[in-house]
């Protein structure tokens, strides 16, 4: 069962990072130059892959595929530390792999940085609310109603996307990769510790504020 869920972790991080970066570049591409077009045909891709690997692999790992989701999911018992260490392994590892093969299909060079600064205190700003809203989305929803967890979350990524100044990454594992690709989805690596940072702080902020919500139901539950 650890090995499936390991397996699921890389596979599906795999997938995700793979349609972050490799809508990027189509869209982008496409767009005509466009920055707005080229943002929504990222959106898209990006809030669909997500709703099918949290309904396919959400039984297997429970779809973490994000290290913050792990994080906290830790902090509340759901996972022992060496887990929850495998996890994030697992994650970071299929996620460089998902980058690469975003970059084998749009003949993009395998090794490259990304020289696209992203910064300054709103865009932090953004990053901690985008992932803050993310954990409190999954661990509401998974108290009010499970079977919507796919669906909630893909919407809110969708969502934040659009309303947060950073465009979501709300992912420490997916900024850290996105950092290898020069692409439309690129972060300098520069910038990655203050949007790693900022996404740590919002998670833990979902977590203290989860249990004034949602703590009543979960021991109704029990």
């Amino acid at each position: 069962m650890r090995r499936r869920a390991l397996l699921a972790e890389a596979l599906g991080s795999l997938l995700l990072f793979a349609t972050v970066i490799g809508s990027g570049v189509m869209a982008e591409r496409l767009a005509g130059g466009n920055v707005a077009i080229a943002l929504l045909g990222n959106t898209l891709a990006t809030g669909a892959i997500l709703f099918v690997l949290i309904t396919m692999f959400g039984p297997v790992s429970g779809a973490h595929l994000n290290p913050a989701v792990t994080l906290v999911m830790r902090l509340r018992g759901h996972l022992t530390t060496r887990m929850a260490l495998s996890y994030v392994a697992a994650q970071l590892a299929g996620g460089v792999v998902g980058v690469w093969l975003a970059h084998a299909m749009f003949d993009v060079p395998m090794l490259e940085l990304s020289t696209k600064m992203r910064g300054g205190a709103g865009q932090l700003i953004g990053e901690a609310v985008a992932t803050f809203g993310l954990l409190l989305t999954i661990l509401g929803t998974t108290q009010a109603r499970p079977a919507a967890v796919p669906a909630g979350v893909a919407l809110y990524i969708t969502a934040a996307y659009w309303f947060t100044s950073s465009t979501s990454f709300a992912n420490p594992a997916i900024t850290v990769a996105r950092s290898m690709s020069d692409t439309f989805a690129g972060i300098a690596p520069a910038c990655v510790p203050a949007f790693v940072a900022a996404q740590i702080a919002g998670a833990l902020a979902a977590h203290l504020v989860a249990d004034a919500f949602f703590a009543h139901h979960a021991r109704e539950g029990e």
